[in-house]
């Protein structure tokens, strides 16, 4: 595997802030975009909910998604974060070696 690329919602860009200093400092991602503003709908106990929320991008390796899970879900205040992660199938050669060791 080449990479990952893990989404997580934030209840806002503080949050977010405080997720991403976690990350980097431990350095178990290489970058982190923060996008404000999201509008999200979903299904929460039984019912349609909508928040507005702040986007994590994390791009890293699959060796550092545990450890970039944990963080995550002791910086987040949901009782269930999105942690999602999707596989980086091809990419920029010079980016991809830059990914494994920022």
């Amino acid at each position: 595997m080449k990479g990952l690329v893990i989404f997580s919602m934030a209840s806002s860009r503080k949050e977010a802030e405080r997720i991403k200093n976690a990350l980097l400092k431990k350095r178990c991602a290489a970058c982190v975009n923060i996008i404000k503003d999201a509008k999200s709908f979903f299904w929460w106990k039984g019912k349609i909910d909508s928040a507005k929320e702040t986007l994590l991008i994390v791009k890293t390796t699959g060796r550092n998604f545990k450890k970039c899970a944990r963080l995550i879900r002791e910086n987040h205040s949901y009782e269930v974060p999105e942690i999602i992660a999707l596989p980086i199938v091809d990419g920029d050669t010079a980016y991809l070696k830059w990914l494994k060791n920022p």
